[in-house]
């Protein structure tokens, strides 16, 4: 019953945004349309490897139908989109599903099926493009998580202006998150502020750019803010350097970030507007105060690539990014499967090796090992440290009738003092039919 009202709602929205804007409905509006539906089917398992074991074991199905009009003819050029979202459970036994990192929970149980639709409504005039409603940014300053069935996604407004060449200058206020495991749409919060049950702020502002200095040099500045959390300052400098055999890119990144509104003042983080970290004495105690800078250099030849690099965070707070805890993206590159080497004075050092097989004439055949290690962890017990070690395999069909079928596995192993020890594994079968 859950399906079949989904996707009647889906199109019945589509087709009433269709009807109002009929009207103004022009050539470029139908002919520039597409609609995709993608399906994704995950198999993941988490084993937390304590004392008293703590597992999670689950399976389920996803589907990703994504509708994109094209803009009517005129000096403003107007247009709508859609997306809708299917998780459904295959498989989560007895003592296998803790918590609701995977799919929902009803009671103790996952729910066997849950849904989501979003609408966007858009502008644009020249270069520049206004969009209301659903958003799925990819931004220095606020990335967001599809690492399960279905994706996050936020609503508000974002406005992008190429006007320029080289430039790409992007603004705009989130208010609501729909989380990768939810239907609902909620507040945002960072870590630290209570989870479900915590504060939330309706306010997210945000805005930067992206420079192309040079065909090698992209330099990026961005600022954001939400309300009574923090405040933060984003700049990064990516750099890509020929070599007579091969390339070096150098990709730098720096986050500056301060309280703001009640997390500023002692009576505010009373009420739950705080971060998490190590405060010492407590004066001071969930205030956000963090400075990440974080340096990646990737040197590249025949489908070999050499990733080396190392991450400080200093500060009494951990880095703060959106995270109402059912699972986030931060823009670092230590943002890895398991966990992201955030913590307040963590110094992080990682190493990594890649392979494109096609250079070996294995066209859609992909691995990568990564390893992390954090340490200087400030806690009450002293430093702490940490250490997780990732492997990834992935190939897509390249011919055929299976063409653009996908299979990712991702193994992942965390260990350490600062974290639960923890194995994961996930299976990805991916694969997209374009509609029209």
């Amino acid at each position: 019953m859950v399906k079949r009202d989904f996707v009647k709602s889906f199109f019945s929205s589509s087709l009433v945004i269709l009807i109002s804007v009929s009207g103004v409905v022009q050539a470029d509006f139908i002919s520039d349309s597409e609609a995709t539906l993608s399906m994704r089917n995950l198999y993941f398992n988490n084993d937390s490897r304590q004392t008293k074991q703590v597992k999670q074991e689950e399976w389920g199905q996803g589907f990703l139908l994504k509708y994109q009009s094209g803009f009517t003819d005129g000096t403003v050029g107007f247009g709508v989109d859609a997306i809708g979202a299917l998780g459904i459970k295959l498989d989560s036994g007895e003592g296998r599903h803790n918590g609701s990192a995977f799919f929902p929970s009803d009671g103790e149980k996952a729910v066997d099926e849950f849904s989501a639709l979003g609408l966007t409504a858009k502008a644009k005039i020249f270069s520049t493009e206004a969009r209301y409603g659903t958003l799925q940014p990819v931004l220095p300053i606020l990335v967001n998580n599809d690492g399960r069935l279905i994706p996050q996604w936020f609503k508000g407004v974002q406005v992008t202006s190429k006007e320029f060449e080289n430039l790409t200058v992007t603004a705009g206020g989130l208010e609501k998150v729909k989380d990768r495991n939810s239907t609902d749409s909620l507040g945002l919060a960072i870590a630290g502020a209570g989870g479900l049950a915590g504060q939330r702020s309706n306010k997210f502002y945000f805005g930067g750019f992206d420079y192309k200095i040079s065909p090698n040099l992209l330099a990026q500045y961005y600022i954001s803010n939400l309300e009574d959390f923090y405040s933060q300052n984003f700049a990064g400098l990516v750099h890509t350097l020929p070599l007579a055999t091969g390339k070096l890119t150098s990709d730098l990144r720096y986050f500056h970030s301060e309280s703001d509104g009640k997390n500023a003042s002692s009576s505010g983080r009373a009420e739950g507007y705080v971060s998490t970290g190590y405060y010492g004495s407590g004066i001071t105690k969930g205030e956000v105060d963090n400075d990440t800078f974080g340096a990646t250099f990737t040197y590249v030849v025949a489908g070999h690539s050499f990733i080396g690099g190392f991450q400080t965070v200093n500060g009494d707070s951990n880095m703060p990014f959106i995270n109402q805890g059912s699972g986030s993206t931060v823009y670092l590159t230590s943002n890895s499967q398991i966990t992201n080497f955030t913590r307040a004075g963590e110094r992080t050092w990682m190493a990594g090796y890649a392979y494109d097989f096609s250079a070996a004439g294995l066209p859609g055949l992909s691995s990568k090992v990564m390893y992390l290690s954090g340490g200087n962890v400030k806690s009450a017990r002293g430093d702490l440290n940490e250490w997780e070690r990732d492997i990834s395999l992935s190939y897509v069909v390249q011919s055929g009738i299976l063409k653009g079928l996908g299979v990712t596995w991702l193994n992942g192993a965390l260990r350490g003092s600062a974290a639960n020890d923890t194995d994961e594994n996930r299976l990805y079968v991916s694969y997209s039919i374009p509609l029209f």
